[in-house]
């Protein structure tokens, strides 16, 4: 039933994509306007995942993978708008993405990024891969995640827009959410010195893969990770090293 998935890509890149948490008009690429939606090799995926490249649509596919679990990727271009289009308002009333479609559990649809990691683990992670048995860890998992729910992702989200998106630069806003990002990167700092491995512990949780894309931001943000938050640049080095992550990463341009 949990089958590795297997990329078939069907496009190629003939220009750099990159990265941002929002995939906005400025920098999506016209390479979401040809075919969006690819199988991962096997028939009988568990899951169709509504998909863009941003910091919250990657989570997603992460925990897929970490879970050994398969599924369809149906990319969403978001510079169409495609997210706000009838079908898709069906699938998630607020139009935003990821969503995933549970095909074992009579086409059940879930959305918000932190509900579908929590879904995934209730139903697909009986082993506690992802999120450990005991109850008082399982609130730890649940607070760190929350904390990127949000705060990481809030806030640095507003500062990479202010920075890079918005039509005007307003020194106030861009100050204020950078300066809040920088907060919150040392909460994460002082707590992965504190546990030496993973944000709720010793254990690799959904709490780490939540939060993970979002420290991806680092650099186009201009915060040096590696100099001002060398707890986090280690934790951060340690999970894009993981053979699922990197497979994650892989299904869309960076």
């Amino acid at each position: 039933m949990m089958m590795a998935s297997k990329f078939i890509r069907p496009f190629s890149l003939s220009k750099p994509f990159s990265f941002s948490p929002f995939t906005s008009k400025a920098l999506l690429p016209s390479i979401l306007t040809q075919k969006r939606a690819f199988s991962t090799g096997n028939d009988k995926n568990n899951f169709t995942l509504y998909f863009a490249p941003t910091s919250n649509g990657f989570k997603i596919p992460i925990a897929l993978e970490e879970l050994n679990l398969s599924y369809k990727l149906r990319q969403i271009n978001l510079s169409k708008n495609e997210q706000k289009e009838d079908w898709y308002l069906k699938i998630n009333p607020n139009g935003k993405i990821p969503v995933v479609v549970d095909h074992f559990r009579n086409d059940f649809a879930v959305f918000e990024s932190g509900a579908i990691l929590l879904y995934l683990v209730e139903h697909y992670d009986k082993e506690g891969k992802l999120f450990p048995k005991d109850s008082n860890a399982r609130s730890e998992v649940i607070q760190w995640l929350m904390f990127q729910m949000a705060g990481i992702g809030p806030m640095s989200g507003q500062a990479w827009h202010f920075l890079k998106a918005a039509p005007e630069k307003i020194d106030y806003a861009i100050n204020r959410y950078l300066d809040e990002t920088k907060r919150l990167y040392s909460v994460l700092e002082k707590r992965l010195g504190t546990t030496g491995n993973y944000l709720a512990g010793n254990q690799y949780t959904i709490a780490d893969i939540a939060t993970f894309p979002w420290i991806r931001t680092a650099k186009p943000l201009g915060i040096p990770l590696e100099t001002n938050f060398p707890h986090l640049s280690s934790w951060f080095n340690k999970i894009n090293e993981r053979p699922a992550v990197v497979k994650a990463l892989e299904i869309a341009p960076k």
